[in-house]
């Protein structure tokens, strides 16, 4: 499991935007970016009036995207090099696989408050594929998977949460979601349109940093 040993927060001051990465919190006044919206270190504040070169702005998209879904470099550079790779405009295809991981399915449909949280329920094997369990975050899901939470788990305070807040949630078109079943459904791979980000990112930066 890739685990992001820096504070989420710092992550958050240091990419100027919020990524969300702690789920329910970061709608609240307790969010740092709120309280110092400034870059972190001893020169916070000086360095938020620093205009970055064109290699920095890349840098920037590519690591907001990268920490949106928690994902080390190794890994994101590879999803890149598929994307190059694959038919179709490049950074919708990059976008195309990082949703379709079984952490970020978990987190869209409203299992997770956050895409660590839908990391931890995947590894701590909560979750089933087709009635298979699966602990595995970066596995790739496919039309017509079915993703629910494995009945050992569903009397857990976790599980119980978990239903309690799918079915509140509203997943996305490419998704859907049964409350009497516990189960979610891959409709279709989604599409650029149907892909809600966390934060405005800069696609084109991202092929371009990694096209130099």
């Amino acid at each position: 499991m890739s685990v992001v040993w820096e504070s989420k927060c710092t992550i958050c001051r240091r990419a100027g935007v919020k990524l969300y990465l702690k789920g329910e919190r970061c709608y609240t006044k307790k969010c740092a970016l709120e309280r110092r919206n400034y870059p972190p270190g001893q020169h916070g504040p000086r360095q938020r009036e620093r205009k970055l070169s064109e290699y920095g702005e890349q840098l920037r998209e590519k690591q907001k995207l990268r920490q949106i879904y928690q994902i080390r470099e190794r890994q994101f550079r590879r999803y890149v090099e598929n994307a190059q790779r694959a038919r179709g405009v490049t950074g919708e295809m990059l976008l195309r696989q990082l949703e379709m991981r079984l952490d970020n399915v978990v987190y869209r449909l409203g299992f997770a408050v956050s895409r660590g949280q839908a990391r931890q329920m995947v590894s701590h094997r909560f979750i089933t594929v087709n009635g298979r369990r699966i602990n595995i975050p970066s596995y790739q899901v496919r039309e017509g998977d079915v993703i629910s939470i494995h009945e050992s788990k569903r009397n857990t305070v976790l599980g119980k949460e978990a239903i309690a807040r799918a079915a509140e949630h509203t997943p996305p078109p490419w998704l859907s979601y049964d409350p009497t079943t516990v189960q979610g459904k891959v409709l279709h791979p989604p599409t650029a349109d149907e892909i809600r980000l966390d934060a405005e990112i800069d696609l084109q930066k991202i092929i371009e940093f990694y096209s130099r």
